[in-house]
């Protein structure tokens, strides 16, 4: 459960776990308490007193079965161990936990272009069976966006730049001093081209997706519709009703 996690992070984990193992009266450390520790480590902590109205708790519910069911969907993307339609951390209404098999260190272009898929699942599951989004997928979308310019910009993934980089730092030629990024070190035109491109890769994961959801729109009510009962639903329990549907 815990590929590409730090030093740091693992010792929360076992800080966490042995917590949560003298709450619950016990003396030693299970595996129950590990795997609710990584969970509060990369989620935060659930927020049970957060209490939605049946209307968002049914947009949640859609939206996190949306990830899960694009994640599952698309070959070569991670796991989906978990989904959550219980508040955790700061703002998060509920969350789809995915987790790596492996440690990884590099990233191939269609790789993020999956990854984009994922997150835009959410925000296009809640218009394919509410008719429109909500402010729920903000954070999604941030990240799909970031994910798309450092496509662009740090990556040279994009054909019409081509292979090329626009976000670097410059270092000195001749003297060995710190040397400020400098963002933005190109023309306007290719500011607007950017723009384009990273528009471009979003709409094409947008399309993609979408027609990936309407064709598994029964597999996202039926879902959905287990989450709502569950609160917290297994990726197998959701590959199962793939599997059936």
């Amino acid at each position: 459960m815990t590929p590409g996690f730090s030093g740091a992070d693992l010792a929360n984990v076992i800080n966490e776990a042995a917590l949560l193992a003298v709450r619950r009266g016990k003396d030693q450390v299970g595996l129950p308490e590990l795997q609710e520790a990584v969970e509060r480590v990369i989620a935060g902590l659930e927020k049970k007193n957060r209490v939605l109205n049946k209307m968002e708790k049914e947009r949640v519910a859609f939206h996190e079965t949306g990830h899960a069911l694009v994640a599952l969907s698309i070959p070569g993307c991670d796991q989906v161990q978990k989904i959550s339609i219980i508040p955790r951390g700061v703002a998060a209404l509920g969350y789809t936990l995915q987790l790596p098999t492996e440690d990884r260190f590099l990233m191939t272009k269609s790789e993020l272009e999956n990854k984009v898929a994922v997150l835009l699942g959410g925000r296009i599951a809640e218009e394919t069976i509410f008719g429109e989004a909500s402010t729920g997928a903000q954070n999604d979308l941030v990240k799909a966006t970031d994910i798309a310019k450092s496509m662009v910009k740090a990556y040279g993934m994009s054909e019409k730049l081509g292979t090329i980089t626009l976000e670097r730092e410059r270092q000195p030629q001749f003297l060995q001093l710190p040397v400020a990024s400098e963002k933005g070190d190109y023309s306007e035109e290719t500011a607007r081209e950017i723009d384009c491109e990273v528009r471009r890769i979003i709409d094409e994961q947008y399309g993609r997706v979408r027609q990936l959801l309407e064709e598994k729109k029964a597999v996202l009510q039926r879902g959905a519709t287990l989450l709502l009962e569950r609160e917290v639903i297994t990726g197998a329990e959701l590959k199962a009703i793939m599997e059936v549907v």
